[in-house]
């Protein structure tokens, strides 16, 4: 499966392009149906340090009209590996393009783009520093970078609301599961919280990036 390329259009940045090199880069993936402008609201509340750059996802989403998605929506918390495949293929080839090398890479995203930020690390371990998991899942089965993780065990942050009924149990269960044994985890459920951001939720994401900075 190949997916359309990452295009200059399709992302929003931090900063200017002459204030972005010998910077960490830190990538915001949104959710199912949204866009590049949608987590990219939260730019004021997260580290000075570095630079952010906030993706559009590659593939049209069937509904809304004017969303888009890294994968193609299944059961919530059980899609087909493939498509995260194919978007883990189209970030890291935009990555490779940029006219700057990063000091570090690392994601964070929300829900879809959740388990996009962990699959990055799943998917290429060596290429990504940490992930910021924000009511997001892991995927159903082996990935080429688990054994390394379960030797590095990179940080990632997963906030989950008690909630939420978007993702599935068993997707929970799974993410719960698998987490441990293949990260440094900074954990929390948040009480009352649906399927989205709440303040506390970011500031402890926020908490999270500065000790990563």
């Amino acid at each position: 499966m190949s997916l359309p390329a990452i295009t200059p259009d399709a992302v929003l940045w931090s900063v200017p392009e002459e204030e972005r090199a010998g910077r960490p880069l830190l990538l915001l993936l949104h959710g199912y149906g949204s866009n590049e402008a949608d987590l990219f609201g939260l730019v004021p509340h997260l580290p000075d340090a570095p630079v952010i750059a906030s993706l559009r996802a590659p593939l049209q989403a069937p509904w809304p009209i004017d969303g888009w998605s890294w994968f193609p929506l299944a059961v919530p918390g059980a899609p087909d590996p493939a498509g995260l495949d194919a978007s883990v293929d189209a970030i890291i080839a935009w990555i490779d393009a940029l006219p700057f090398t990063p000091t570090s890479v690392a994601a964070a995203g929300f829900s879809q783009g959740g388990a996009m930020s962990v699959h990055l690390l799943r998917r290429a371990p060596e290429r990504f520093a940490f992930a910021g998991n924000l009511a997001g899942f892991v995927v159903a089965g082996e990935q080429p970078g688990d054994a390394v993780l379960q030797e590095t065990r990179p940080p990632v942050f997963w906030g989950r609301g008690s909630a939420d009924t978007v993702i599935s149990d068993e997707a929970v269960a799974r993410t719960t599961d698998w987490l441990p044994d293949h990260s440094t985890l900074s954990g929390r459920i948040y009480e009352g919280l649906d399927h989205s951001i709440s303040g506390p939720e970011l500031a402890d994401l926020r908490a999270f990036l500065d000790r990563q900075y």
